[in-house]
């Protein structure tokens, strides 16, 4: 098995990553730390002009964060200056990480769309849980991240 060494910018830390994931779930450090840190374009599936919602101060942190943003909603509204889509194949160009602000419920058909674009990772926000669609996701060579937020992950891992 395989692994690799990410050094975390500025705490003298790393984390290392195996080829086969974290056992029992999808919160490996590593992979977290990675994705944070090495992904620039953030599809946000659930993004909407909802100051209200989570995905909506999460987006602006990772905006903040240098990240760019493409709203993913079916009002495909633009959101804190990026242009929205109805869906993840109407975004134009590579997409890193897909991030899904939706009901557990609903998540798989997200997940399934994002390996169909050739998105590199999937992230399932807090209680956002599939472990069939995760799986899927994994099969197919994308990074998985379930049950986490990227707004929390990255201040806890001291990358920002």
């Amino acid at each position: 098995m395989a692994s690799s060494r990410l050094d975390l910018p500025g705490t003298g830390q790393a984390v290392t990553e195996s080829d086969a994931g974290s056992p029992g779930g999808y919160a490996d450090p590593a992979v977290i730390a990675r994705l944070l840190t090495r992904s620039p374009v953030w599809a946000v599936v659930g993004l909407s002009t909802n100051a209200r919602r989570a995905a909506y101060g999460v987006a602006e942190v990772l905006q903040r964060k240098g990240r760019t943003i493409v709203p993913v909603h079916p009002k495909a509204e633009q959101v804190h200056g990026a242009t929205g889509y109805a869906t993840l194949a109407d975004v134009p160009g590579p997409i890193d990480v897909v991030d899904c602000f939706v009901n557990s419920s609903l998540v798989g058909p997200v997940v399934d769309e994002a390996i169909a674009v050739g998105a590199k990772a999937v992230w399932l926000q807090l209680d956002v849980i599939d472990e069939a669609a995760a799986a899927r996701a994994a099969a197919a060579g994308l990074d998985v991240v379930m049950d986490r937020c990227p707004a929390i992950e990255g201040p806890r891992l001291g990358l920002w």
